[in-house]
């Protein structure tokens, strides 16, 4: 193991006493292997380092002590290290630990051309480009699920083990491919469902748009309180009531206040004018997301459901996830229509969901 002299372990690892009680690491088991799907994401080369921070996250990934999100600066930084996968730098020179590492060689090369802005490129000219390499995790374990080249031809998915011996069986990446597409089928719905919901948006933009407005008024009207500050020390000033000096500091300070107040005003109006647009633009994704899934190479296939999906499980032939807001809001609409019409029902689609705030 490598020997560590006061130094705390990096994520993933913890500090642990060595036979010679001398302090070593060792895998962490609650983040490792965390730190194995980061670097799994990032391979892909289809996110950024701040969606990746957030995946990370969601998985569990944080500070030890205070709880608080990891940075994407610290991202960066973990994605760079070669310790993840066996070696490390000591005065400017590389050395081979003694720790176990938590990713091949390969994976964190593939991280470091993605980082470099080479990956695109080689994913074109890759002849394996697997689809749903990890972004699902084992039911049984937690670990990640990768991909794996059979017979030559052959894609198979299976548990990485990184916990040890898992009960999880290969499967086929079609059959993978054909649960994703029967998970997509949720979110699709009739024109019926999908005028009402267009509706609904319009009442909730009308009602978003009121409260945009009065925030905005919020905003001026502080902006044009410090515009009168600013105007009456001047006239002190130039009355010798207050020195130079002591109005520009007091000046500078207030406008910077008067531009956070601008940026929010500009923010909020954006905001309202991509409002509706935005929300009907997702409308027509879901409705179309498994026809579109069906139709796309693998790279488009995990960019997708990296956009629909926050979680994603495979245990005992059973594919289990958690959709990303507000899909999750539409598939329980579109579901809820379905049953309605089911038993013969009209009124199916006015759905709580999509009313009030």
């Amino acid at each position: 193991m490598l020997r560590l002299l006061h130094t705390k372990s990096p994520l993933g690892y913890r500090n642990v006493p060595g036979s010679d009680g001398k302090k070593t690491i060792a895998p962490d088991l609650d983040t490792a292997p965390i730190i194995v799907q980061l670097f799994e994401w990032y391979a892909t080369g289809n996110l950024s380092l701040k969606e990746a921070a957030g995946k990370a996250f969601d998985a569990g990934l944080k500070y030890r002590r205070t709880g608080r999100p990891v940075p994407v600066s610290t991202i960066h930084t973990i994605l760079r290290n070669r310790l993840y996968m066996g070696e490390f730098e000591w005065k400017g020179r590389l050395y081979k630990g003694r720790h176990t590492p938590l990713i091949s060689r390969e994976l964190w090369e593939q991280v470091q051309d993605a980082l470099d802005g080479r990956k695109s490129s080689k994913l074109r000219r890759s002849k394996h480009n697997f689809a749903f390499s990890g972004l699902m995790t084992c039911g049984h374990c937690g670990c990640a699920m990768v991909g794996e080249i059979k017979k030559s031809r052959y894609v198979y998915y299976h548990c990485s083990g990184f916990k040890g011996k898992c009960p999880e069986r290969y499967v086929r990446e079609q059959v993978l491919e054909a649960k994703f597409s029967e998970l997509l089928d949720r979110l699709t719905f009739d024109d019926e469902v999908l005028d009402w919901v267009r509706e609904a948006l319009r009442e909730s933009h009308a009602a978003q748009r009121d409260e945009q407005h009065a925030a905005i008024a919020r905003h001026q009207a502080e902006y044009d309180r410090l515009q009168a500050r600013i105007h009456a020390m001047y006239v002190d000033k130039l009355d010798g009531r207050v020195d130079a000096p002591f109005f520009d500091r007091m000046a500078a300070d207030w406008r910077r206040e008067q531009d956070a107040c601008l940026r929010q005003i500009g923010r909020l109006k954006s905001a309202d004018q991509s409002y509706l647009e935005d929300g009907v633009q997702i409308l027509e994704l879901a409705k179309n997301a498994r026809r579109l899934f069906e139709r796309q190479e693998p790279r488009e296939k995990r960019r997708l459901l990296d956009f629909l999906l926050s979680n994603s499980t495979w245990k005992e032939g059973e594919l289990n996830v958690t959709l990303q807001q507000p899909f999750d809001m539409i598939a329980e609409t579109a579901s809820a229509a379905k049953c309605a019409k089911g038993e013969g029902r009209q009124d199916f689609v006015k759905s709580e969901i999509w009313l009030g705030d």
